[in-house]
């Protein structure tokens, strides 16, 4: 059942055609997300669900086997991350893997996300 938080058309049918694992993954991702700030909109960008505020924020993108939490600066947003969560060697992309429902962690996914956020006012 997809949770109708206050996401897009668009997102929850790309949500409900993912296979059940990852659908729980990301509908997890997803609440978080839009939970850890009334500000962030959801968009479907480069077929995956996209979160702006001033700017891009942060994206949820599946596999066939894990849901990537990504940010866009997240270069930037490194310094911040104290569980050392963020991974990846892009020039700006880093992303957090998340292979099973226990690899949530809402506490540390809400500050990143909200640490991205404050990259976007400055």
């Amino acid at each position: 059942m997809v949770d109708k938080i206050r996401g897009i058309e668009e997102v929850n049918q790309f949500i409900l055609e993912l296979p059940e694992k990852i659908q729980n993954i990301t509908l997890a991702l997803r609440k978080i997300i839009l939970t850890s700030s009334p500000e962030l909109k959801e968009e479907f960008k480069w077929s995956m669900p996209n979160y702006s505020y001033n700017g891009l924020v942060c994206y949820i993108q599946t596999a066939k086997n894990h849901v990537n939490l990504g940010f866009h600066r997240g270069n930037i947003l490194q310094d911040k991350d104290v569980n050392q969560l963020l991974q990846g060697t892009g020039k700006a992309l880093r992303y957090v893997r998340i292979k099973n429902m226990e690899e949530v962690q809402p506490e540390a996914f809400t500050s990143l996300i909200q640490e991205a956020m404050r990259l976007n006012e400055i």
